[in-house]
Parts: C-alpha cells; sequence; structure tokens
C-alpha cells in the first residue's frame, strides 16, 4: 500500500517515560558528506553504508506517513550533507505536500546549495539551516579540510531571493579557534537576513578529538557577547516550541541563538528522533541502539503494525543521553575509535544533526 492510497491525519502525540511528546523528526537521506569538519569527521577513514540497506524515497516517504500518525508535525531532511542525495528536490516535494507537517526544513553545509536552490524551492521547501563555523577561509579549510568556503557564503547571499524565510546559520564554537568570531557572525548574518546559532562543541558519536577544554559554554558566549553590544535580552520561549536553542535579543532588535547541549542539556523536554538513511531510528543523539525500521518495511509489514512499533518503542523511550553525560565523573571521548569502526552508526554523519 503506498502512502497515497492511506489516509494519514496527525493524531494526538505519543508520550515517553518522562511525558515528552514525538513531534520533530530529522530524517538523514545519506551517509556521505562532502567536507571532513574536525568536530564531526576528524578520522581519515570512514565505512559508508551498503547502499542496497539505504532508502529509497518511496519508503522514506511511507516512514514519515507513519510517523505523523504519532504526532511527528515537524520534518528536518540531514546527512551527512544532503545534497549529496541525488534528486533530492523529489523527497522534498513528497513530504512538502503533506498538509500535517507545519515545519519542512533541511540542514546543508551549504556548498552546493546555490546549484539546487531553485529545484528545492520550487519542490516546497521553504526554511534552510547552512551549517557555518567562520568566516575566514583558511580556517574553512583547517576545519572542513576542503574548498568551499565561498560557495558556502554565496549561498547564503541567494536564499532570500530563492524565497526561502527563517533561515538560521549553526555554528558550532570551539575555544581556541572560532570563539573570537561570535560578533563577526552575527553581522555576517544581518546581511543576509539568518539568524545564527551558536552550539557548544558536543561528545557525540565521531567527535573523537573532543575535550571540555574546548567547550565555550552559554555563559561564556554571552559575556564575550555582552562586551561588544552590552545588554542582551532573554527571549521568553513559546511554550509549544521545543526547539533546542536558547534565543536573545540584541538593542537592535537583532536576534540569535545558543544551544547549550554540553554544559545545559535540553532533556527535559527533548522530542526530536532521527531516521538513519537505511532505516534506523534513534530516539536519542547519544543512544548506543536505533529501532531497525527497514527490516520490517520491507518485509510487508502493515501500516497498523508498523505504527504500533513506533507508539510503543516512543512509550518505553526514557533517555536522557546529555544530562548523563553532563553528570559523568570523569568526562572524555565518549566512544572509543575502535567502536566507531565497528558501527558506523554511532557516527554523527551517518545519525543526523
Amino acid at each position: 500500500m503506498t502512502s497515497d492510497q492511506i489516509s494519514v491525519r496527525p493524531q494526538s502525540s505519543v508520550l515517553d517515560q518522562h511525558g515528552r511528546a514525538m513531534g520533530d523528526l530529522r530524517v538523514s537521506v545519506t551517509d556521505r558528506c562532502n567536507l571532513r569538519c574536525q568536530y564531526c569527521m576528524p578520522e581519515e577513514e570512514y565505512s559508508w553504508l551498503p547502499k542496497q540497506d539505504i532508502l529509497e524515497f518511496e519508503e522514506i516517504d511511507r516512514l514519515v506517513d507513519l510517523f505523523i500518525g504519532v504526532g511527528v508535525d515537524k520534518v528536518r531532511i540531514t546527512g551527512g550533507e544532503p545534497l549529496m542525495r541525488h534528486n533530492l528536490h523529489e523527497l522534498v516535494e513528497m513530504i512538502a505536500r503533506k498538509p500535517a507537517i507545519r515545519d519542512l526544513a533541511m540542514t546543508t553545509n551549504g556548498v552546493l546549495l546555490s546549484q539546487h536552490m531553485d529545484r528545492l524551492a520550487a519542490a516546497g521547501l521553504r526554511r534552510v539551516t547552512v551549517s557555518l563555523d567562520t568566516l575566514k577561509p583558511d580556517r574553512f579549510f583547517a576545519l572542513s579540510r576542503r574548498q568551499g568556503h565561498d560557495r558556502v557564503l554565496g549561498s547564503l547571499r541567494e536564499l532570500q531571493q530563492a524565497g526561502f524565510t527563517s533561515t538560521k546559520i549553526d555554528t558550532v564554537i570551539m575555544r581556541g579557534f572560532n570563539d573570537d568570531e561570535l560578533a563577526d557572525l552575527i553581522e555576517f548574518g544581518k546581511t543576509v537576513h539568518a539568524e545564527v546559532r551558536f552550539i557548544e562543541y558536543m561528545d557525540v558519536g565521531g567527535a573523537t578529538r573532543w575535550s571540555m577544554a574546548q567547550v565555550m559554554s552559554r555563559e561564556h558566549m554571552l559575556a564575550a557577547l555582552s562586551s561588544r553590544y552590552g545588554t542582551i535580552t532573554p527571549i521568553t520561549p513559546d511554550p509549544t516550541d521545543k526547539a533546542p536553542a536558547a534565543r536573545y535579543r540584541l538593542s537592535d532588535g537583532t536576534t540569535f541563538g545558543i544551544i547549550s547541549s554540553t554544559t545545559q542539556p535540553f532533556c527535559a523536554t527533548c522530542n526530536r528522533s532521527r531516521l538513519t538513511a537505511d532505516g534506523l531510528w534513534y530516539q536519542c543523539l547519544y543512544a548506543a541502539k536505533g529501532i531497525d525500521l527497514r527490516a520490517p518495511l520491507r518485509a510487508g509489514a502493515s501500516h497498523d503494525d508498523l505504527t504500533e512499533l513506533l507508539r510503543s518503542s516512543w512509550q518505553q523511550r526514557a533517555d536522557r543521553g546529555a544530562e548523563a553525560r553532563l553528570a559523568a565523573r570523569e568526562r572524555g571521548r565518549f566512544i572509543p575509535i575502535a567502536q566507531l569502526k565497528e558501527d558506523s552508526h554511532l557516527e554523527m554523519h551517518t545519525r543526523g544533526g
């Protein structure tokens, strides 16, 4: 049965063991990436998911319908780098036509964005988050070990004219590397009509070079920005908005956000889960194991059976991974390199951001 043959209506959200409703689904469409950023893919070699295991767009479309049935109303397309997946606009069109999805977005590193922008917009994508960690070309190359900084900046300058709104720039802040660019990035964001979100360096997945000494906390970011801008006013969040960023306003009205998953986790309200490109469902970014949805899907499981798998699995969810990491007596590398090499699903580029 195809998704067109199923009448999909959003149901009341299923609650997990901590009373958190399902709402936000991150859909990875590939584990491949055209950059090798030090905080995500610092090693020289990686194992890729077998091609035959990668979900077809029609399979993703059906799974999204199932997730809608248990409360999901926000979908974010991720990777790896999602624009490395051929004809991605076709999947965007499938998801964009679902009335129950109130927010469809994509996270990209921006290198390939300009050449795909018009087709994505025509397919129904309206919101993009671009990862940009530095405004300095030499730093970009040192961090990513690839060229393309000028293309990222160019893509950001073109987004508004292409019809995209509510653009965000995601910046991972690493002490001693780009912590001197906080204000510069906010100023650049003003020129491209984008809100910057600073992200504390996290010890997830393949961050094999992570150390607490490299983490710049929300508190220290705000102190640094206050020395430049003066009074910074916290924005009271909408109680229905479970977005991870704490948002702030400068005196000129400019807004920005800080995602402080490392020092001030938001596990208590986290409603997001992740679907890998090969159909494993992870209910926490720190989860060691995912739930295989590809196998029952390809084995012909019914709509009701798959829905019950989603419902019962979420009801058993008790993950508070970032809080557990914060409470750890000794906090070093989260997953040993040898273990990462044995299971590529533990990598951030496989399970999506």
